[in-house]
């Protein structure tokens, strides 16, 4: 199973098609048999969790069965046909895309575990990108920015962050943040290692802040752009 995620970036004239493509991509993602999961995301400004979305900015994510699809070149690669890509190209829009092997986690996405059945820890040592994702209930969505907004403002300067984007269906209820760290213990150590985060995992779990939550670790297997 492989995980494509490509954060797409519109010139500042183009900023209206960013969003139409949200409607406009439905179509072919939609179509194409060999796509098990797939979601279109907006970006927020700040590259994590954040309530102000980045216009320019947006998000798509695409699950294959097929481990093969990381042999092709990228413009015949099944979630990204002749359509998307000649949209993106003909809006001149700046492309990264990440081919991601997903190898721990637990949770749910709509229900589904969209990335299949995975186990919570393993020996892999390397690079690591992390998607954590959460559907916040409505009665805790004040709960939830209080505490987690100061937190994902630390992770910038914890020791072996590389990089992060804030990801979601919606600004207030469904966010995601996806983040890179020079290796698997960098990451727990900002995760675990920071009193204010522990107590902040404390209280959604205590306080049921979560609808449905996820969290996945993935080896890094190429990057694009």
């Amino acid at each position: 199973m492989i995980c494509m995620l490509t954060i797409v970036r519109y010139p500042k004239y183009a900023g209206f098609f960013g969003l139409l493509s949200m409607a406009v991509f439905r179509f072919p993602l939609w179509f194409n048999a060999k796509i098990s999961f797939w979601k279109l995301m907006g970006c927020g400004k700040n590259g994590t969790f954040d309530r102000h979305p980045d216009w320019r900015q947006w998000a798509i994510l695409t699950v294959e069965e097929n481990p093969s699809v990381v042999k092709q070149p990228l413009a015949n690669r099944p979630s990204y046909g002749f359509f998307i890509q000649y949209w993106l190209k003909f809006f001149r829009c700046e492309i990264r895309t990440y081919m991601l092997d997903p190898i721990e986690g637990h949770g749910t996405w709509d229900g589904k575990e969209v990335f299949g059945t995975l186990p919570r820890q393993t020996d892999y040592t390397g690079m690591i990108a992390v998607l954590t994702r959460a559907t916040i209930r409505m009665s805790r969505l004040k709960h939830f920015w209080k505490h987690v907004a100061p937190v994902s403002a630390q992770m910038a300067a914890a020791p072996g962050f590389i990089s992060s984007v804030g990801i979601g269906e919606n600004p207030f209820t469904k966010q995601a943040t996806f983040s890179i760290w020079q290796s698997k213990e960098h990451m727990k150590q900002f995760a675990y290692g920071l009193q204010q985060h522990t107590e902040v995992i404390k209280k959604t779990r205590q306080e049921k802040w979560y609808s449905e939550d996820m969290f996945v670790r993935f080896r890094i297997i190429e990057t694009i752009g």
